[in-house]
């Protein structure tokens, strides 16, 4: 069904929603897109998308309006993808490939093994390896099946996400890591696993350390994590830096933060890695609840934090975790108080660009182009 969403059907089927993502209007000349932006300056621009927006076709005409790529919120996770030990569920996040496919788009993978024990399905926690290779053979079975799949469409994988605590920077113990000696030696191995199967996609780990009060110890154990994948010669090519900001509020982004998140991302590109924004979003719920005053800081932080990130050679890839307000997991996500409807998304609830996206646009402007 999800491969007759061409482009020109999707903007017959979505009416006025290509206007209200900044298409034509009576002739006046539309704005850039964030792809095209993107593209000038050697980046790719993208969004989280899930498989019920295939339904949707204002969402589906604002994804091909505005990006090049998309990701799949939930769809390629191992809970959905094998909750048991049955067979493989793929149609989700096949019928979003698809839709990649049909209509030129591009496509992360997000995301091969989730390390940590409450993501993975309870028959994986369950399970006790009886060595070493029996742990590592049932990682081969499973990034093996996914890895392989769609390989046309999707150009990056992330491998391992969220191995390191964000309190005490320590390695999160899970089933395989107890077989294998470690969490070093499970990620090492996932990652060899993943470039057999994909040998043509970027490889990537994706963790949400940010430049926020109380993520030192988190940063650090990240850096001591790439730090050792490094010297083992590990396969993995970027570091995902998720961009959510949560805890702290975006007019909290302070000089002192700044030089700290500055050093631990150079410290990151001097190992030679590059870096993918994968899951930008801005959490308003500690903001004055007037929608004009938090767009304003939102904006504000978004233009500088982009600019700080993308004079970066090295940061390539810069996706939304959700184009529109309305669909965002921030809004059961530390709620605010007032009850007021978030607004972290460069589009609000009824499709309407927001202060957030021209932000977005103003730090592509901005980039220096990338290395040919």
């Amino acid at each position: 069904m999800t491969g007759c969403f061409t482009r020109r059907s999707v903007l017959a089927l979505a009416g006025g929603a290509a206007s209200l993502a900044g298409c034509s209007v009576l002739g006046t000349r539309r704005k850039p897109s964030l792809a095209e932006l993107a593209r000038a300056k050697g980046l790719r621009v993208g969004s989280a998308m899930n498989a019920r927006q295939l339904d949707d076709a204002n969402y589906r005409a604002l994804i091909l309006r505005e990006c090049e790529t998309i990701v799949a919120e939930n769809e390629h996770k191992m809970y959905v993808i094998q909750p048991d030990p049955g067979p493989m569920n793929f149609a989700p996040s096949d019928a979003l490939a698809d839709f990649a496919r049909t209509n030129g788009l591009k496509m992360r993978g997000h995301t091969l093994v989730w390390h940590h024990p409450r993501w993975l399905p309870d028959w994986i926690n369950e399970t006790e390896f009886s060595s070493p290779s029996a742990a590592e053979a049932e990682l081969r079975r499973y990034i093996s099946a996914v890895a392989s799949r769609n390989q046309d469409v999707i150009y990056s994988w992330d491998v391992v996400n969220e191995a390191v605590d964000e309190t005490t920077g320590e390695y999160r113990e899970t089933s395989y890591s107890r077989a294998m000696g470690g969490a070093p030696e499970v990620i090492d191995a996932c990652f060899r696993i993943a470039r057999d199967a994909a040998p043509g996609a970027t490889l990537a780990y994706n963790d949400y350390m940010s430049w926020e009060g109380g993520s030192a110890n988190h940063r650090t154990g990240v850096l001591r994590l790439l730090e050792d994948l490094h010297k083992r010669g590990t396969p993995i090519d970027a570091l995902g830096v998720q961009s959510h900001s949560n805890q702290d509020m975006p007019d909290e982004f302070t000089p002192a933060k700044k030089r700290a998140w500055r050093a631990f991302v150079d410290d990151v590109t001097s190992m030679g890695f590059d870096i993918y924004l994968t899951e930008f979003d801005v959490n308003d719920t500690r903001l004055p609840p007037d929608p004009a005053l938090r767009d304003r800081i939102i904006a504000a932080y978004t233009e500088e934090y982009l600019g700080m990130m993308l004079e970066y050679e090295e940061v390539k890839d810069l996706l939304v975790w959700g184009m529109t307000d309305r669909d965002s997991w921030l809004q059961t996500f530390l709620p605010r108080e007032d009850g007021v409807e978030k607004r972290p998304a460069p589009y609000d609830s009824r499709f309407r660009p927001k202060p957030m996206r021209d932000a977005i646009a103003r730090a592509l402007r901005q980039a220096p182009p990338r290395p040919a």
